[in-house]
């Protein structure tokens, strides 16, 4: 008996490690950014993506909307970003933004864009796990935490923001 709980345990750790190395050796993709066609990647095959602009309705989910300054949504978004824990802003240009987030465990990181459609009013957006195939759906979940802080933000006094915004990174999804 005492052997199986070292294989066990063993097998754990060497899984546990294994997970750490992988989450520290991934790169940032090649394919982010706004591509040609005025467009931000199409969503990978893997369930661990939630995009705005993608025809797979696996993937799809509805893009931000905002009335006003382009500039303004874009700044208010970006306060959002900051503002949610393990986040860091990498790039900002030209109605685009981009973030990492990073997983409170594992260190997991997930490419995060923002695309501003001015013409339409709409906050277009795509995010992604860097590796694996399942994010027991954290990019969603997360993306919907945004979208409610940024629907809040449109109409909520400072006192209602900040109640909101302690209730919900108590529960933001890592």
């Amino acid at each position: 008996m005492t052997q199986i709980l070292l294989v066990v345990a063993g097998l754990s750790f060497a899984g546990i490690m294994g997970m750490f190395v992988l989450s520290m050796t991934s790169s940032r993709p090649t394919n982010l950014g706004v591509g040609g066609n005025g467009r931000l990647a199409e969503a990978p095959s893997s369930p661990n993506c939630v995009s705005t602009q993608t025809a797979d309705r696996s993937h799809w989910i509805a893009p931000l909307r905002y009335t006003g300054s382009a500039d303004v949504a874009l700044a208010e978004l970006k306060s959002i970003v900051e503002r949610l824990p393990r986040t860091e802003i990498i790039e900002q240009k030209d109605g685009y933004l981009y973030a990492e987030f990073c997983s409170a465990i594992f260190r997991f990181v997930d490419d995060v864009e923002f695309l501003v459609e001015p013409e339409s009013q709409r906050i277009h957006f795509r995010s992604a796990s860097r590796v694996g195939r399942s994010d027991l759906g954290a990019n969603r979940k997360r993306m919907e935490l945004i979208r409610s802080m940024f629907d809040l933000a449109k109409t909520a006094t400072q006192t209602e923001k900040w109640r909101l915004q302690t209730r919900l990174s108590q529960r933001n999804p890592s």
